[in-house]
């Protein structure tokens, strides 16, 4: 009876493990389903980043030329992609294509993933039958492209961080260092320099509003993206990012860099000149440029030449107006303004060196003047304290 009962219970613990286990296996396969459902609705509205563009370009032209199929080539790009949603975008993709659809019809379907350049070039590269060549210039275009951005966030990250650090630790003494002074100095019962009693006013103030000040900051800024998102709004950022004392001649440059870029990529590619004009326009985010493009396009449209209207428009220097229409008179408008673009990335990258150089001693003078005047404040009674304990006696 003992070993029965034994068997039985046996028996019974393997039942009970083996629907702890099913429990969860099924734990976890709701877990992938349900992740794999936020995905799948990510994907639609997924913005690649333009460095992931560029890999992904670079590697299917490269697929491409060796020879293999396209549907093929995304299949390959889908399986070592470690982008859960992008692998999700390329293998709807790869569906749309196998079902008939054109790779240019099938990438529209996620325009934030797949930008309006790259879709243009596709469409020239299937018109042209030569699509890797064209996506190996798109690709080599994208990565310059993330050269120069890379170059200047990294020459932005040191002053904005030091900058930032500056604030904080300045926040740090007027809120918590000033006051413990402030109580010491109210013993001495005499007047304090104005610099000290300044200093003293201040911190009062800012803990008495800090989250009152921090509410308005945030209320400013609210309305400030509210207003720039504005047509009327937009001129206004871009003239003043363009005219600023400092950034303002580099903003300049990389606008035209990235236009004349752009340009030449899509013209060699065989672009039609007016769907060139359009993508450049919106891919400048620049009202200036967006502007000239339309009306270079109404001139071209009535049988004019672009270099004709470089000539009018004052955002555009003397010395690419001149080189443009040297191109129109040989032929080679592209391979004048891949030249154009070369010359302002390298004046671009020069800019940026010299920035770097210049703003790291300015940022060590700001941080010795505003901590060394805090501090030196702070210890003026200190040093005067003959003169302002003399009220005690």
């Amino acid at each position: 009876m003992a070993i029965i009962s034994g068997g039985s219970k046996s028996k019974s613990g393997k039942k009970k493990s083996g629907a702890g286990n099913s429990k969860k296996v099924g734990f976890w396969a709701s877990q992938e389903l349900a992740k794999q459902k936020a995905y799948e609705k990510k994907a639609k509205k997924y913005k690649l980043p333009l460095e992931e563009l560029a890999i992904f370009t670079q590697q299917l032209s490269s697929l491409l030329t060796a020879g293999l199929p396209l549907v093929q080539c995304l299949e390959a790009l889908q399986d070592q992609t470690e982008d859960q949603v992008f692998r999700i975008v390329i293998r709807d993709v790869r569906a749309e294509i196998s079902s008939g659809n054109s790779f240019s019809d099938s990438v529209k379907i996620f325009p934030r993933a797949f930008n309006t350049l790259f879709v243009s070039m596709v469409e020239a590269g299937e018109a042209s039958g030569a699509l890797s060549e064209i996506l190996a210039k798109v690709a080599d275009y994208f990565e310059s492209s993330v050269k120069l951005t890379k170059q200047v966030k990294s020459a932005m990250t040191y002053p904005i961080a030091v900058i930032g650090l500056a604030v904080g630790l300045v926040n740090v003494l007027l809120i918590f260092v000033i006051p413990v002074f402030a109580e010491m100095f109210d013993d001495f019962g005499a007047k304090l320099p104005a610099p000290s009693q300044f200093l003293i006013d201040l911190s009062d103030f800012l803990k008495a509003y800090i989250f009152h000040l921090i509410g308005l900051f945030a209320v400013i800024f609210w309305i400030f993206k509210k207003i720039i998102a504005t047509p009327k709004g937009r001129v206004m950022k871009d003239a003043f990012l363009v005219g600023a004392p400092i950034f303002g001649n580099l903003v300049h440059k990389i606008a035209l860099s990235r236009f004349c870029r752009t340009y030449a990529t899509l013209v060699r590619s065989g672009v039609p000149i007016l769907r060139t004009l359009d993508i450049v326009a919106s891919a400048s985010g620049m009202t200036q440029i967006e502007r000239a493009c339309a009306n270079v396009a109404q001139h071209v449209s009535q049988g004019g030449q672009v270099s004709e209207v470089f000539a009018t428009n004052k955002f555009f220097p003397p010395m690419m107006k001149h080189m443009v229409k040297a191109g129109e008179s040989t032929g080679n408008v592209d391979g004048m303004m891949n030249k154009i673009a070369d010359f302002y990335d390298a004046e671009s990258e020069a800019t940026v060196a010299a920035l770097t150089s210049l703003i790291e001693p300015m940022l060590i003078v700001f941080l010795g003047v505003v901590v060394g005047g805090i501090v030196m404040a702070m210890f003026l009674p200190i040093f005067q304290l003959g003169a302002v304990a003399g009220g005690l006696e």
